[in-house]
C-alpha cells in the first residue's frame, strides 16, 4: 500500500529566496555569455578551455572532461569538435588505452585563454563579485557549500 506524504510547500521567504536564486543564475549566465560573444566563445566553450588550461599538460581524458563540465560524452564530443575546428583544442589518442581520448589545449587555445580570461574575470567582478561585500561573499560561500556537497554526492550515486 502506497503512503502519501504531505507536500512541504515553500514558505513565502523560502519561495522568494528560491526564485531570486533562479533569476540571478539565469541573468548572470546570460550576461557572462553575452560578454564572451565578442571572442566567439560560449560559457560551455570557456569552461572546457579553463579545465584544460588548469590541468596537467593542458589535457584531460574526454570522460573526465565530460564529468568536470557536467556534460554528456556525446555533447562534449560535439563541443570539442567545434573547438577543434577553431584550432583551440585537439584530440589525442591515449597510448595506454586504445579506446581512450584526450582533449588537449592547443597553443592557439592557450593564447585565446590569455586574451579572453582578463575580460571574463572583469565581467564576473562587474556582475557578481563587486556587488557584494567581502562579508556577504563569505556568507554566500558558507551557505552554498552544503548544497554543492549534497549535489556532488547525489551525482555520484547515478
Amino acid at each position: 500500500m502506497e503512503t502519501e506524504t504531505a507536500t512541504r510547500w515553500l514558505t513565502n521567504a523560502e519561495q522568494c529566496a528560491w526564485r531570486t536564486h533562479l533569476e540571478v543564475n539565469r541573468l548572470l549566465t546570460y550576461q557572462l555569455e553575452k560578454d564572451l560573444q565578442p571572442f566567439g566563445l560560449t560559457m560551455n566553450d570557456y569552461e572546457i578551455l579553463v579545465n584544460l588550461s588548469e590541468s596537467e599538460d593542458h589535457r584531460m581524458r574526454m570522460s573526465d572532461l565530460a564529468a568536470a563540465t557536467l556534460q554528456s560524452k556525446s555533447r562534449l564530443s560535439h563541443q570539442v569538435t567545434r573547438l577543434e575546428n577553431a584550432d583551440l583544442v585537439r584530440r589525442q589518442h591515449c597510448e595506454s588505452d586504445r579506446r581512450g581520448l584526450f582533449a588537449v589545449l592547443t597553443d592557439h587555445g592557450m593564447e585565446t585563454m590569455r586574451k579572453v580570461s582578463p575580460s571574463h574575470v572583469a565581467s564576473v567582478r562587474r556582475h557578481f563579485i563587486d556587488l557584494l561585500s567581502p562579508e556577504a561573499l563569505s556568507e554566500l560561500d558558507k551557505a552554498l557549500k552544503p548544497i554543492a556537497e549534497h549535489l556532488r554526492d547525489q551525482r555520484g550515486r547515478f
